[in-house]
């Protein structure tokens, strides 16, 4: 497979190594983007990367009551236009209004017909791609001035403001799972696989290596869990002593950001224009 530079461009700019260095991971992983990142970490202990700056698709995110939408078009000046912002509060509406997460099911009454019209409007393609409705004694959600990420976060006790605040947080840090016990298995093991394979850990004893990985795991833990951070309008407060303090315990929390997880085509113009020009000879 060829390795465009912009394949290489995010790979240095998600782990900070050098461009043919990245070069020649992106090669040995087949253009793999993710699997090369874990080479990279297995062989020299690069910590873990970043997540892909760019995003796959454009649009915005909405929250009404309990419910959170994500609503993508094509471009990003779509997404500016008055009439996609109203249709992403209609259907953040209808969603929170139809209290289940089938989007099928919102299409067929009556919102495909409402997005056909739009598309024909705009002339640009418009998609309801998802929403997701928390349920919970106490719910409250943040949405940032871009319209781009949006969280729901669900209490037991406290406050909607409190909730509010722990889904500010989540916007801005991004943990993957509320609290530690709540990391996926797989995760874990893999998480478990990368250290043991780091260069530092070559020839220790294996009791060595274990407390080592215990170590390392209990930090990987704290880190990617929501209530062993630290609070971003109090670093010196974790997020869970936040909520012990006002009598509260999370029990779920929704967050999404336009684009995650859809993958957009890229084009290398400059290699492009050189194999026309190639051809024409």
């Amino acid at each position: 497979m060829a390795i465009s530079a912009s394949m290489v461009k995010e790979l240095r700019d998600r782990t900070g190594l050098g461009m043919m260095e990245c070069k020649k991971a992106l090669k040995e992983a087949g253009g793999d983007i993710e699997k090369a990142i874990e080479d990279l970490r297995k062989a020299s202990g690069l910590k873990a990367a970043k997540k892909a700056g760019r995003t796959a698709a454009e649009g915005l995110v909405a929250v009404s009551a309990n419910t959170v939408v994500e609503v993508n078009s094509e471009t990003d000046f779509v997404a500016r236009d008055e009439s996609f912002k109203a249709f992403v509060v209609d259907v953040a509406d209808a969603a929170a209004a139809q209290g289940n997460d089938d989007v099928q099911q919102l299409l067929d009454a009556g919102f495909e017909a409402k997005r056909e019209a739009l598309v024909q409007k705009i002339g640009e393609n418009i998609s309801i791609r998802r929403f997701a409705t928390l349920s919970a004694p106490v719910v409250g959600s943040y949405v940032h001035s871009n319209g781009r990420i949006a969280v729901l976060v669900g209490l037991e006790g406290g406050s909607e403001e409190l909730a509010r605040d722990v889904a500010m947080h989540i916007a801005a840090v991004n943990p993957r799972v509320a609290k530690p016990e709540d990391m996926p298995e797989d995760v874990v093991e893999s998480e478990k696989n990368i250290i043991k394979a780091q260069p530092d850990m070559e020839g220790k004893p294996a009791e060595i290596v274990e407390k080592m990985m215990v170590g390392r795991i209990r930090k990987f833990l704290a880190e990617n869990s929501l209530v062993e951070q630290q609070f971003v309008k109090n670093p010196d407060q974790k997020v869970g002593q936040l909520l012990k303090e006002a009598g509260a315990d999370i029990q779920a929390f929704v967050r999404f950001e336009v684009g995650e997880g859809i993958e957009k085509e890229e084009t290398d113009f400059a290699a492009e224009v050189a194999a026309q020009v190639q051809a024409s000879k």
